[in-house]
C-alpha cells in the first residue's frame, strides 16, 4: 500500500518536513520507501470519462451500470455504486489496468454478473480531497480521453513501498496514535 503525505498529515498532524525527511525518518523506523512519488505522476494514466447512460444494475439494487465514453471508439461498461452518477456527467475514469495512487491496481472484472471495466472515481480514492460519498464530479466540458491532470490541479506527493505495510505501525511510526 501506497500513502500520501496529504493522507498521512490527516492522521499524523504534528507531521512536520520536507516529504524526502519524512521518507529518510520512515526508512530509520524499518519502512523502506522505494521512492517519493509526484501525485500528477501517479495520476496521469486516469482520464476524463462522460457517462453516456446510467440503467439500474439487474441483480442489485445499489448498482448502476454506465456506459461511458473515455476518448476512444470503444465505450466502456463501468458498474458503480455511487449514487451520484448521471447520465451527461464526468467523472475520472480509471480503466482496468490502471493503478490507484495507493498501490490497488484496478482490474476488469464482473459484479454481480455484469461486467465492469474499470471504476469511476472519488476525490479520496485519487488522493484530490476528502470527500467521502460519491464520485468526483468534473466541471466545465472536458473532452472524454482527456488527461485528468489536465482538468483538475493536482499537487502532493505519495510515499511508495516495495511491500504491503500497515497504516497504523506507519502512522505510530511518525508520531501519530
Amino acid at each position: 500500500m501506497n500513502f500520501s503525505l496529504r493522507h498521512l498529515r490527516t492522521r499524523v498532524p504534528s507531521l512536520a518536513g520536507t516529504p524526502e525527511e519524512i521518507a529518510d525518518r520512515l526508512r530509520e523506523k524499518g519502512f523502506p520507501v522505494a521512492r517519493v512519488a509526484p501525485l500528477r505522476e501517479l495520476l496521469q494514466p486516469i482520464v476524463v470519462g462522460r457517462v453516456e447512460s446510467v440503467t439500474q444494475h439487474p441483480n442489485a439494487d445499489r448498482l448502476r451500470v454506465c456506459v461511458v465514453d473515455d476518448g476512444t471508439e470503444t465505450r466502456r461498461q463501468i458498474v458503480t455504486g455511487a449514487s451520484n452518477v448521471a447520465a451527461g456527467a464526468s467523472y475520472p475514469l480509471i480503466r482496468a489496468g490502471t493503478w490507484l495512487p495507493n498501490g490497488t491496481k484496478i482490474r476488469k472484472g464482473k459484479l454481480r454478473g455484469e461486467v465492469s471495466e474499470g471504476m469511476l472515481g472519488s476525490a479520496i480514492e485519487l488522493e484530490l480531497g476528502s470527500e467521502k460519498e460519491g464520485l468526483m464530479t468534473l466541471s466545465g466540458a472536458p473532452a472524454p480521453g482527456t488527461s485528468l491532470v489536465e482538468v483538475v490541479p493536482v499537487e502532493g506527493v505519495v510515499f511508495v513501498f516495495d511491500e504491503e505495510h500497515d497504516e497504523e505501525e506507519i502512522v505510530r511510526a511518525l508520531g501519530g496514535e
